[in-house]
């Protein structure tokens, strides 16, 4: 039997206040739509629909994979009525598992257990047990199966009493669901058709309706404000943090570290406070990581230590590289091993060789350093003449004084010397001091200016 996988997305979000969808609201650097599209990935459906309405075509734009079912709710007139949109298309031999596209922190694991504990032909709901249930259906049992969900407002004193609440996460047969949905009606306050209704169409056909409880309540919170969204970000961030420490890394404080992406660590990895990890990041064994960095989409090799405040971005080092503080590997930094870029240095679409130093104040783009060559503080390859960017090579060895300005296209040979203030805009050779100063001049009885008597 396959898999339909319908992810109810068509929501506005008005108490989100924000001109962005609400599905389209950022979680650890991903819209929430997304993360319910990883998981219904790792279940491996062969028929994923999301049905969207408030947003459009941003909505579809934001996730251009091809094998997405779209189906567009133009009036969002209940849940019931989102789903009888995409129940047309769906095959009448499959399963159908509802989903929310505002519900982000749903795991595969508790979405295949509730497919795995519920009979073919029968009805699940997914629920969990609150605390504090108020506002919420309330989940009604004769014995182990479900009798029916009772809304708060139609909650009498002990049906209030009970914890077990409705998630609105469903499975059952997709030919069931048809039948029940052409007979869905709009009979209430809100004028909207509601999904629990099927709940109570199944039992009175005699079909089995399986309550599966989650393990907490943060797994199936709903997103409908800001306060929501910080709220999951936290529980996220937690549970990324968890796993990662699970591997063996080590953090110094585990609530203040956020990862908007995937992060893969080796073994000893440390990580300081406020460190932010964005995209695909990968950390080599021994890594560690100092307080308040950035690093998005790079690889470090082993051993590497970055220091304090430092930014990077589409990097990679070999191992035992030593960065910042204060420095900037922005996307083409490639390091090789032993490498030092110091503090406030900037390295752009750069290849820098094994045992190079770059330590202090220094501008290093579109540039090829070679082996155990040191750049001296204040150094700047002139990559860019106004229109077209140009390539600086320096050999194996060479030593850059303080303050040169190298004028691309230029090169510097191997073992070559450049003198401190030098512009260089010629081939330097290998082996040899080039220096390129002018005169030093003093002017006699030269008087500063100064400022002039205002009346």
């Amino acid at each position: 039997m396959g898999l339909s996988t319908i992810i109810l997305a068509a929501g506005q979000g008005t108490r989100m206040r924000s001109d962005l969808p609400k599905v389209l609201q950022p979680l650890a650097g991903r819209p929430l739509l997304g993360h319910v599209l990883d998981c219904a990935a790792a279940l491996s459906a062969d028929d994923v629909c999301v049905v969207y309405g408030h947003g459009g075509d941003a909505v579809k734009n934001a996730f251009p994979d091809e094998s997405l079912r779209w189906v567009l709710q133009a009036e969002q007139l209940g849940t019931g009525h989102a789903l009888q949109q995409a129940i047309p298309d769906t095959p009448d031999s499959n399963r159908v598992l509802v989903l929310f596209g505002d519900v982000p922190l749903l795991t595969p694991a508790t979405c295949q257990r509730l497919l795995d504990e519920t009979p073919a032909g029968d009805i699940a709901v997914l629920t969990v047990d609150m605390e504090d249930p108020t506002g919420y259906g309330r989940i009604i049992r004769e014995g182990s199966k479900v009798s029916c969900i009772v809304e708060e407002k139609d909650a009498g004193p002990e049906e209030k009493a009970v914890q077990e609440i409705n998630t609105g996460v469903l499975v059952g047969p997709a030919d069931k669901f048809r039948h029940w949905l052409a007979d869905l009606g709009n009979d209430n306050a809100q004028g909207e058709y509601y999904l629990t209704d099927v709940i109570a169409m199944a039992v009175n056909d005699g079909v089995a309706v399986h309550g599966v409880k989650a393990d907490n309540w943060t797994e199936v919170m709903g997103i409908n404000d800001k306060k929501q969204l910080a709220e999951a970000e936290r529980a996220l961030q937690a549970r990324l943090v968890d796993e990662l420490m699970a591997q063996g890394v080590g953090f110094a404080d585990p609530a203040r570290v956020d990862i908007r992406g995937s992060l893969r660590c080796g073994k000893d990895v440390f990580i300081d406070i406020n460190a932010v990890f964005e995209g695909d990041v990968e950390l080599g064994d021994g890594v560690k990581i100092e307080s308040n960095n950035l690093v998005r989409d790079s690889k470090l090799g082993a051993g590497a230590l970055v220091h304090s405040n430092c930014h990077i971005e589409g990097a990679t080092t070999g191992t035992n590289c030593e960065i910042g503080p204060f420095a900037r590997l922005r996307p083409g930094a490639e390091l090789a091993n032993d490498v030092k870029i110091g503090n406030f240095v900037e390295v752009k679409k750069s290849t820098i060789a094994d045992g190079s130093k770059v330590n202090h104040l220094t501008y290093i783009g579109d540039a090829e350093i070679g082996k155990n060559v040191n750049v001296g503080a204040g150094t700047i390859t002139c990559n860019y003449d106004g229109v077209n960017k140009h390539k600086t090579v320096i050999g194996d060895r060479a030593s850059i004084g303080s303050n040169v300005n190298l004028v691309a296209p230029v090169s510097v040979g191997s073992g070559a010397t450049i003198g401190a203030g030098s512009t260089i805009s010629k081939h330097a050779p290998a082996d040899e001091l080039t220096v390129a100063r002018s005169k030093q001049i003093t002017i006699p009885g030269w008087k500063r200016p100064t400022k002039k008597e205002t009346r």
